[in-house]
């Protein structure tokens, strides 16, 4: 598995919200018009991994528009570890509006691997995708109710898998809460969607012997640790640079911090030309630091899927503290 991605471009193309209301009530009559042509400005509207909580607002309801919710609660045990239940009891109290429910513990993972939140094989996401309403030619919007990680594990998913019309809610739940926009209660039951079709990309995961060859400095790159900082400074793969996943985002809104401010998050990453490769604990707050490199146009970004749970279960692989 090599370091170096092959990526489709992304689209650059102006935020919606920063339409005017003439322009926003032009492109509404051309898309209204046309389901066809409505579903193709909904997927080149995204400008980037990011949607605004106010771009979504215009196009709720919009044709091909898929929103899921694809948050994942963590827990504490009696003895202190923190575990994980599904997101889905907190769905149904809350969510936004016709937003359907993507389970990434047991569904968006492969539940048979020997480490949490692995990814699935591509028949397997396929299934998933197909029966939340997804196919080639949806336009995807992922949130979650934490930091934008679970959101971002998704995003990461479906863009490995070949579909580029997909993008996270900048803040997820917790900035439409705040803006009181509409939430629902309840089940919404998605129409299962014609086969998605995966075309499994290179350049999106990074396994083991990757990091091991890093290491070794048989191969380039720049390790990149998305752990919390007094995990990071417990355990990591040595020389890794910290960049926590919860100090991307604005501590009230969960919005992303503006690129200046996540530039110098990352200035030690960015300052060297080697590809990156992204890990955590468990695959989850890397994707969240692949997100934000995006942001900053990196796309010679990798995630080892297994991190650290893999990385640690092998007694012989070298692991450094601060």
């Amino acid at each position: 598995m090599t370091l170096t991605t092959e990526r489709s471009d992304e689209p650059n193309v102006p935020d919606r919200s920063a339409l005017t209301d003439a322009a926003r009530r032009d492109d509404s009559r051309r898309a209204h018009g046309n389901g066809e042509v409505r579903t193709t400005a909904l997927g080149a509207a995204l400008a980037g991994p990011l949607v605004s909580t106010q771009w979504l607002c215009d196009h709720l309801g919009a044709d091909g528009l898929i929103v899921i919710d694809a948050s994942v609660v963590a827990v504490t045990d009696a003895d202190g570890r923190t575990g994980y239940v599904s997101g889905n009891e907190r769905h149904q109290q809350g969510h936004l509006p016709g937003a359907v429910f993507a389970d990434l513990l047991d569904v968006f993972s492969d539940p048979t691997a020997p480490f949490p939140f692995t990814r699935p094989g591509a028949e397997a996401f396929a299934a998933a995708a197909s029966a939340l309403g997804v196919d080639a030619d949806s336009t995807v919007v992922v949130y979650d109710g934490a930091v934008g990680q679970w959101a971002s594990r998704l995003w990461w998913l479906f863009r490995s898998f070949g579909h580029d019309r997909v993008a996270v809610l900048d803040g997820g739940v917790t900035k439409w809460r705040e803006e009181g926009r509409p939430i629902e209660s309840g089940t919404v039951t998605p129409e299962p969607a014609d086969r998605f079709v995966p075309r499994e990309r290179p350049g999106f995961w990074s396994d083991r012997d990757d990091v091991a060859a890093v290491l070794a400095g048989d191969r380039p790159g720049t390790l990149v640790c998305g752990t919390p900082p007094k995990d990071f400074a417990a355990r990591h793969i040595p020389g890794s640079v910290s960049a926590p996943a919860v100090r991307l985002v604005d501590r009230e809104t969960n919005a992303f911090l503006p690129r200046a401010a996540l530039h110098a998050l990352f200035a030690d990453v960015l300052a060297t030309p080697e590809p990156i490769v992204a890990y955590c604990g468990g695959g989850i707050a890397a994707a969240a630091d692949a997100l934000a490199l995006a942001l900053l146009g990196r796309d010679d970004v990798t995630v080892y899927d297994g991190s650290l749970n893999e990385w640690a279960s092998d007694p012989a692989a070298p692991l450094a503290s601060v």
